[in-house]
């Protein structure tokens, strides 16, 4: 008879080749028409809430890499609480203003300038849609669950509405103020920046040391004598106003052939090497403490730049004599302040001179540069010119260099509440850790937040004027402001005039004839999405303040983390956040950003359509996503490798299933074998292990943990000599049964443990698996850890066997190697022990022919017995010889006892009783 029809061998449909790019739109398919977030969420309803909150990625092009390191990473945390006992909505966001939609349509051809305001915002809407469209497939294809048809976003009137009342409340706590101060300006751009808009890129600068001459040395210093400044901005010569020196410095004055001069003591040798003096000797030295009041002559005009005090001096760079400039620098602008200095800004939107310095007038500030420069040459006051290159602030969006420029602007006081926003900082949990420390610095060391931008494009300022320029932001006109942006949209806001905008019958003393004017800047982008935690954890039933989780890029410590610090503190005095986690940047295979120019971008797009979700997927989880990630073709070839590998172990253990029916054929724990035992064992440290680590965050431990539990105690140890056991015993006998108990087991906890990574794989296989009653394993909770007696002293005890099984694998090596045997099963080992290993292997309850996949065993105690050509080995000697007998032509074992059942005269007496006892439908087929 064809004994292979006797045999147990594998079934199932499921297939071994993934085709994912095809399967995966489908199983898609199969989750919208069961509406598989809705499922979950009445699955979840009464359990406790846990909220990631989405940060919003800006509505422009197609996801990149990054994005889809990020979306992936919280829906491996959303999915993982969803299934571990909490109520974890995901809703997505979208932020949807600011210049970059602007710069879009004007690059598409728009004529910004021949349409009105409401027009062009009209236009910038539809196209941030588009973009939220286009993004939010690419996100779902991804395998991202989430509200989808719900999500936020900024330009939603609702939103505007409830940032409305925010702004409003912080204006009526005194968090708001409208102030001349210098604030980064961005002249490509043409408006106002915030420190989270500015990058910082290398220039060239020209490097000038001018001397500003004694006028009233005031019995400190003699007349001749100048104070020596350096600076890299000779176009904010005009504007100065002052020296500053560091009352607690020593000052130097220096004769040279050039003249005498005024440094810091420390700086003396730094400054005539740089300013190549000639001849210079010190002439005295003194405290910054006795300069203050000392008068210098402006070297362009016919003024006088005092000498003050500015505890902001140090002597890293310069002379230590600092030029202050109070319309061109914020430490410039607070010692102004302190001194009763104009804040002197000649400079307008464009970056040119004003007729304030009729000189240059129309010139733009970098290009004065170098007439300023000349002007003080031919004056005398021209120390020394070089050029540097240095690190210098740009705008993040045009890449173009920003100055600063003090201009009539809102702002959002951080020193009223930096003692609270540290506090909460401290309160948050981070990870990294580090991020603590980075945003306690930035928030200790920051200065007051500029909100106003000068474009069309955002959410406008919520401020009317009264005729004699009074502010006005009260209750009521927030009430109202909010309650129209509700309903119409904030373009409301340019459609309609100030007194229609405000409250019916609206007065104030500082109209008394009733006329009214608005504000015409917007908001700072960063105070829209700043703003989400209560336009969108407060504003939504099914979501919660603070949230659980921000997790976002390093780069929003200075954007979003940081701007939602704010608005939440000044509001609740509480952070919005309980945890933040942040991520690094994807680069490419040198470590360079990734971008168009260079040619080196992989698109999400391109890796789904070749290799599928779920590679990438599993990629995400096979990187330190804390740290900067590389990205390359071989990264995910690699996992691919192991998907491939872990797709593979789920086909092995459904094909062993086909035959379980686990509510009538599953042995309870005490009825398995030791065997079976310690893999229940190790199946259960994995779920402790997996769940600890999606509980930290962390995937990539996740990622080994699972590839090692699938590789080595499966691959390599029980599915390697389970076949002898599934294929060949009887269908119903106890061993083969209990085998098949661990792989039912194995494979539910694996499928609803690496559901979080592997989510549209794991949907394919649960349509396989015997007797499942759900939908979905999305609708299922993470497996417990179990408490099984004598765990440990089992798992001692099979990690010592393995590594005797190591000992013997290599032996068995070596003797195919050397020809000796083929297949292991035609081996006979013999295996020379010591007491300990002895008794281990003597203990061992099942076949040890079984365990090393042998046909043959002899157990010898004492390694001093073995032959001289045995094989010494690390824990056991081995020797492998022939094993003696016949092949069974069902088994492919070598026993002596083969032909002995004269039915049977090919198959040894176990496998001829099987034969005869469980397949005489077969015999009777046949004869």
């Amino acid at each position: 008879m064809n004994y292979k029809d006797t045999l147990q061998m594998p079934k199932t449909d499921f297939p071994m080749r993934g085709g994912l790019p095809t399967r995966e739109p489908q199983i898609q398919e199969k989750w919208s028409e069961m509406d598989i977030y809705q499922k979950v969420q009445d699955r979840t309803k009464n359990k406790p809430m846990f909220v990631l909150h989405d940060g919003p990625p800006y509505a422009n092009g197609d996801i990149h890499m990054g994005h889809a390191m990020n979306k992936v990473i919280k829906d491996f945390i959303v999915r993982y609480k969803s299934m571990s006992g909490f109520n974890a909505p995901y809703v997505p966001g979208w932020d949807t203003h600011g210049l970059p939609i602007e710069q879009a349509l004007t690059n598409k051809g728009v004529k910004r300038k021949e349409m009105t305001t409401a027009e062009f915002r009209k236009l910038c809407a539809e196209y941030a849609w588009e973009q939220i469209n286009n993004q939010r497939e690419q996100f779902k294809r991804l395998g991202v669950r989430g509200d989808w048809e719900n999500p936020y976003v900024t330009l939603d009137p609702a939103y505007e509405a409830r940032q409305i009342k925010l702004f409003g409340e912080m204006a009526n706590r005194g968090f708001i103020y409208k102030g001349l101060k210098p604030v980064y300006w961005s002249p490509s751009s043409e408006s106002a920046l915030a420190e989270a808009e500015i990058e910082y890129q290398d220039k060239r600068s020209p490097s000038i040391y001018v001397g500003f001459e004694v006028q009233d040395g005031k019995g400190v210093l003699e007349q001749g004598t100048s104070v020596m400044i350096w600076t890299t901005t000779p176009w904010t010569i005009p504007s100065n106003l002052a020296i500053a020196v560091h009352e607690d410095l020593s000052y130097a004055v220096v004769s040279s052939t050039q003249g005498t001069f005024v440094v810091a003591e420390e700086l003396v040798a730094t400054v005539v090497e740089a300013a190549e003096l000639e001849d210079a000797k010190v002439l005295k030295v003194v405290k910054g403490s006795e300069l203050e009041g000392v008068q210098t002559k402006h070297p362009l005009y016919d003024r006088v730049s005092p000498i003050v005090i500015g505890h902001h001096v140090t002597t890293d760079s310069g002379t230590g004599c600092v030029h202050i400039a109070p319309g061109h620098g914020e430490d410039d602008f607070i010692i102004g302040q302190k001194y009763g200095l104009e804040v002197f800004c000649p400079i307008d939107e464009k970056g040119c001179f004003t007729n304030e310095v009729p000189k240059y007038q129309g010139v733009f500030y970098d290009e004065a540069n170098k007439a300023i420069t000349e002007r003080l040459g031919e004056l005398g006051a021209l120390v020394k010119l070089q050029f540097i290159t240095h690190s210098y602030p740009h705008d993040w969006r045009t890449k173009k260099p920003v100055i600063f420029r003090a201009t009539a602007q809102w702002f959002a006081s951080i020193d009223k509440i930096r003692e609270d926003l540290l506090k909460a900082v401290n309160e948050t949990s981070w990870l990294p850790k580090w991020g603590e420390t980075r945003l306690f610095n930035m928030v200790r060391d920051r200065g007051d937040w500029c909100i106003s931008r000068q474009r069309v494009w955002g959410v406008p300022i919520p401020v009317f004027y009264a005729e004699n320029g009074e502010e006005i932001i009260t209750p009521e006109t927030i009430e109202h402001v909010s309650n129209l942006f509700r309903e119409h949209g904030s373009t409301v806001w340019f459609e309609k005039d100030a007194k229609e905008l405000l409250p019916e019958g609206f007065t104030h003393p500082g109209s008394p004839n009733g006329k009214f004017t608005k504000e015409q800047d917007i908001m700072d982008v960063w105070f829209d999405s700043g703003s989400s935690h209560q336009a969108v954890l407060d504003e939504r039933s099914d979501l919660q303040y603070p949230a659980d989780v921000y997790f976002e890029g390093s780069d929003q410590y200075r954007g979003w983390f940081n701007s939602s610090l704010t608005t939440g503190v000044a509001l609740t005095g509480k952070a919005p956040y309980k945890t933040v986690i942040s991520h690094g940047f994807t680069l490419d295979g040198q470590g360079r950003k990734m971008s168009k120019s260079l040619g080196n971008v992989i698109l999400p797009s391109k890796v789904m359509d070749h290799l599928g979700a779920d590679i990438l997927r599993l990629w995400v989880a096979s990187v330190d996503y804390q740290a900067d990630v590389r990205v390359t073709d071989a990264n995910f070839k690699q996992v691919a490798e192991v998907y491939r590998k872990i797709r593979n172990t789920f086909r092995f253990l459904l094909g062993n299933l086909h035959d379980f029916s686990p509510s009538k054929d599953a042995l309870a724990f005490e009825d398995l074998r030791e065997v079976d035992q310690f893999m229940m064992v190790k199946l259960n440290e994995l779920v402790e292990k997996v769940r600890n680590h999606y509980e930290k965050y962390e995937f990539l431990s996740i990622y080994h943990a699972i590839n090692n539990f699938c590789t080595q105690e499966l691959s390599s140890f029980y599915m390697d000599f389970s076949k002898d056991v599934l294929y060949i015993e009887a269908p119903t006998s106890h061993e083969r049964r209990a085998m098949q108990t661990v792989m039912y087991e194995t494979l539910m906890k694996l499928v609803v443990l690496t559901t979080p990574i592997l989510s549209h794989t794991t949907q394919e296989i649960w349509e396989f698996i015997p007797e499942v009653t759900v939908e979905s394993p999305q609708l299922l909770d993470m497996p417990e850890v179990v408490k099984y007696e004598n765990a440990s002293a089992l798992v001692a005890k099979f990690d010592a066997f393995l590594d005797i099984r190591d000992d013997v694998l290599k032996a068995l090596e070596e003797a195919r190697n050397s020809k000796l045997i083929g297949k292991s099963l035609q081996a006979h080992v013999t295996i020379y022990a010591d007491e300990s290993e002895f008794n281990l292997l003597h203990s061992i309850q099942e076949s040890l022919e079984q365990l090393f996949i042998i046909s043959a065993f002899t157990l010898v105690q004492g390694k001093d017995k073995a032959p001289s050509d045995a094989l010494a080995l690390e824990k056991v000697t081995v020797a492998v010889a022939p094993a003696k007998g016949e092949t069974c032509a069902r088994s492919w074992k070598v026993s002596e006892d083969v032909g002995q059942d004269p039915d049977f005269p090919d198959l040894n007496l176990h496998n001829a009783k099987i034969v005869k006892e469980h397949y005489a439908h077969l015999l009777n087929q046949e004869g």
